[in-house]
């Protein structure tokens, strides 16, 4: 859900409820909520962005024509940002949540269209899908993207100085799609399938004259990556925009084939754990906690290796430009405390660490810890999903920027 890092500037928030099989909460009697993971979100006395627009646009609409959740609600951030690395752009980021049963009975369902456009030639495209089905018996989860990627690099390892910047530019498609079945409670199996084809990539060079990582790892104008995914899940959030409770664990191993296309029979092995601390019946004020491991075997095309926010959403590492780290393998842990400020739900804050560590390029053992660390503000732009337009400041070591997400960064 990420929009564009470093952002200045936040020009609107909208929100949609559309309402087709609208559902009043207030109905669901007190044993059913009871027997769930957790109670649909009770937004009656919440406010969000669009209460208070349309408490100036619209003054004869009717006091309670929001107060409860439609079985759809639809977020849109139109934005305007500047960065080192991006210049001037334009984004614009869709949410869409929804429940794919008429009684709120599933796990929030989410749609997430994102297109970026910058006056550094960077051109984005991407929808992400996380659907429950059948009473959460089974969830399909997809990541399809185009990119045109102008980005600097700085080699393999946590080593690397910004005097190995080594700008690239480059095409990605991806395709990933999977569908898990319910195991028992919470537990899920899933299996799938992942492409990643990187095109047209050409390199600067490094800034200081030396040989770049990518050259010496072996350098290739185009790559491809086919795979075979297995993915064990347990998740039991009720609401993974903005979890309140529960944990999430997913452990993907996903299997490259020269047979399905791909450059490299290689292999990879990724670990995704978060745990979220509800510190008082009283208030949503929650501690959260990220860890992801993240380890390759035979020889992953160069732009495929893991790195600073290559996770799902591009949001580890916040303090940090993307690619700023790169190695065979990745080590990550990150700890947030969200709270609220205001008692009606608009406003809330955040403040967060991260560290994270990738294996030099040689020995592929992990010499050095990046850590990072920052503070954020929230905005509830829809009480009924629960999403927040978040925007955080965060420093690294040598590095420090603004990061603007839709939606919770985990």
């Amino acid at each position: 859900m990420k929009t564009i890092k470093y952002l200045l500037l936040l020009t609107a928030a909208f929100n949609i409820s559309i309402s087709y099989g609208q559902q009043d909460t207030s109905t669901v009697s007190k044993s059913k909520i009871q027997t769930q993971k957790a109670a649909p979100i009770d937004s009656s006395k919440q406010r969000d962005v669009i209460d208070f627009l349309q408490k100036i646009l619209q003054k004869n609409a009717p006091a309670n024509s929001r107060l409860h959740a439609k079985r759809l609600v639809f977020s849109v951030v139109p934005a305007v940002g500047y960065s080192l690395t991006t210049g001037f752009a334009a984004d614009i980021t869709a949410n869409m949540a929804f429940y794919t049963s008429t009684d709120h009975s599933n796990n929030l369902s989410a749609i997430d269209l994102e297109t970026v456009y910058d006056t550094k030639d960077q051109k984005i495209f991407v929808s992400r899908s996380e659907v429950w089905y059948d009473k959460n018996n089974y969830k399909l989860v997809t990541d399809v993207r185009w990119e045109e990627y102008p980005i600097d690099t700085y080699g393999l390892g946590s080593t690397s100085t910004n005097r190995t910047d080594d700008p690239l530019k480059y095409n990605y498609v991806r395709a990933y799609g999977t569908i898990f079945k319910k195991i028992t409670g919470d537990f899920y199996g899933g299996l799938g399938y992942n492409y990643d084809y990187h095109y047209n990539i050409t390199e600067t060079g490094n800034a200081n004259g030396t040989v770049s990582d990518y050259d010496k790892y072996g350098f290739s104008s185009r790559s491809t990556s086919s795979g075979i995914v297995l993915n064990l899940l347990f998740d039991n959030r009720r609401n993974p925009i903005n979890p309140l409770n529960g944990g999430y664990a997913s452990v993907i191993y996903r299997d490259n084939y020269i047979f399905l296309g791909s450059d490299n029979n290689w292999q990879e092995l990724q670990m995704d754990f978060r745990r979220y601390f509800k510190l008082s019946p009283n208030s949503n004020n929650i501690l959260a906690i990220w860890s992801m491991l993240d380890f390759t075997s035979g020889h992953a095309p160069y732009l495929d290796l893991p790195y600073t926010a290559s996770d799902t959403y591009n949001n580890a590492g916040r303090g940090y430009p993307e690619q700023r780290f790169r190695g065979r393998d990745e080590l990550y842990l990150e700890a947030e405390y969200r709270f609220g400020i205001l008692k009606n739900g608009l406003l809330g804050g955040v403040v967060f660490s991260n560290a994270e560590s990738f294996s030099e390029f040689q020995s592929n053992r992990f010499e050095k810890i990046a850590p990072a660390a920052g503070t954020g503000i929230r905005v509830k732009i829809n009480k009924h999903s629960d999403t927040n337009v978040c925007i955080d400041y965060a420093y690294g070591v040598g590095s420090h920027g603004i990061f603007v997400n839709l939606g919770e960064d985990f």
